[in-house]
């Protein structure tokens, strides 16, 4: 049996649970009841039992939003009294618009059936795209899963859209034209087949990953998660200047020829400049008087090296541990770059002493209750670990699905990614989008991971 036979058990999956749910989720003002779940139970027949919706229970028990939450004999769940005339739902922290009793809600409303989905990727294990696909991919099947478990129905259909892929027999397929909501491309080449068809059937296309998109200016139904390098610098320089206002920066010159980081040190100092804020500029190579002198004896100083590579970071940390050592009382942080993310076994402990800040789109944090979880649920799934990248693939397929899936079983195709729609906790991949003008909707979410002093690190959410 070859890899693609063994692998389309996963390509049609049907995850079909029988259920009526009321779009409009129950207040709970007290816990009325406790249960303990018995063996074979689901969320939904528990909720059936009490008479409540699926909504009601889930916010009475807030460990259901969690990703990966699975229902065990032997749990103890609250169970709510409710107030019929509610009209918040349990993922919402905003009204729901409910039809009025004589309006007529859509026939193919997706809110009342099988959310139907479509992967259209290059899952093969033919070169590194194919596996990382189908990584990805694996991730969206177990967002799916979890998804199942509060009751949703899901209906998954995936094809097979390699680099050489020909576009027309899969986009043929009527489950294609069915879908409600499509994860890929991959490729730029195949973006205007796919923008046309999704605008012509209505349905939502999701880009992944970096590729060139000029259709989202013009296309509605079009989501791009990708942010550009420009796009990324520019945020990331607009909230350091908000949060770290106060505190006087240090560029270090690392002498790192091969460094891209001008677009983004640059970009700050002019910044800087325009709203007559003092900075001091160094070098790694300086004496250690030269080097005291840059930094600020009455300000926190915040460091800002001209490079995201290791070894001088390295040598970095070793020259400020030696002005630390000589004046105690200086206060100094220092804010990174995404690439640090990778170094936290060689850095860990200078990033916790200097309060480090690093931006990403994205924050894998291998010790959290959450991507435990979902590690030991992929490992037992699909026998292997997942690949050891930065981002992990998987989680950001489950993060991309549960958002965009939820999303579309709480809004319907009104769903448009806006900040505060529910209250979905990511794993490892924040989404927040924002309408392009006249055309599709662009990720905009940030991060600054932050190394506290007490040991502990946090995500600063933009």
């Amino acid at each position: 049996m070859d890899f693609m036979t063994s692998f389309l058990r996963y390509f049609v999956l049907l995850f079909v649970v029988a259920f009526t749910v009321d779009s409009v989720a129950q207040g709970a003002d007290e816990i009325r009841a406790t249960h303990k779940v018995k063996r074979k139970e689901t969320i939904f027949g528990i909720a059936k039992m009490y008479d409540l919706t699926i909504e009601d229970l889930i916010k009475a028990n807030p460990e259901m939003n969690e990703p990966g939450f699975e229902l065990k004999k032997g749990a103890i769940l609250n169970i709510p009294y409710t107030k019929p005339d509610s009209t918040m739902t349990a993922y919402s922290e905003k009204p729901v618009d409910i039809p009025a009793a004589n309006q007529t809600v859509p026939v193919d409303d997706v809110r009342q059936r099988a959310i139907r989905v479509g992967v259209m990727l290059p899952l093969h294990n033919i070169n590194g795209d194919g596996k990382r696909m189908v990584e990805y991919y694996r991730g969206i099947l177990m967002a799916c899963d979890s998804l199942k478990k509060t009751g949703l129905s899901i209906d998954v259909h995936a094809w097979n859209a390699a680099e050489d892929a020909n576009m027309a027999p899969i986009l043929a397929d009527p489950a294609a034209a069915k879908c409600d909501i499509i994860f890929g491309p991959l490729y730029s080449k195949q973006m205007q087949v796919l923008s046309d068809f999704v605008e012509k059937n209505d349905i939502r296309l999701v880009i992944p990953f970096s590729i060139t998109a000029p259709q989202l200016l013009t296309n509605r139904n079009i989501f791009q998660i990708w942010q550009s390098a420009t796009n990324i610098n520019e945020a990331t320089i607009s909230h350091y200047l908000e949060k770290f206002k106060d505190y006087h920066p240090i560029f270090i010159d690392c002498n790192d020829t091969t460094s891209q980081k001008g677009i983004f040190t640059f970009g700050l100092r002019r910044q800087l400049e325009g709203r007559n804020i003092e900075y001091s500029i160094t070098n790694l190579k300086s004496s250690e008087e030269v080097f005291s002198k840059a930094f600020s004896r009455t300000k926190k100083n915040m460091v800002i090296l001209n490079t995201g590579r290791s070894p001088e970071l390295g040598v970095a940390f070793a020259k400020i541990n030696g002005l630390k050592f000589n004046e105690p009382s200086l206060e100094i942080s220092m804010f990174g770059y995404t690439e640090w993310l990778m170094y936290t076994r060689t850095h860990l402990e200078n990033f916790y002493k200097y309060d480090t800040y690093i931006p990403s789109h994205f924050y894998y944090n291998p010790l959290s209750a959450a991507t435990e979880r979902l590690e030991q649920k992929f490992r037992w799934n699909f026998h292997t670990d997942m690949q050891n990248a930065l981002p992990r693939f998987a989680l950001t397929g489950f993060d991309h699905a549960y958002f965009f899936l939820m999303g579309l079983h709480k809004y319907g195709k009104t769903f448009n990614g806006a900040a505060g729609m529910f209250g979905y906790p990511p794993v490892q991949t924040p989404l927040v989008f924002e309408r392009m003008g006249n055309g599709g909707l662009q990720n905009h979410s940030l991060l600054f991971v932050h190394y506290t002093p007490e040991h502990r690190v946090e995500t600063v959410k933009f």
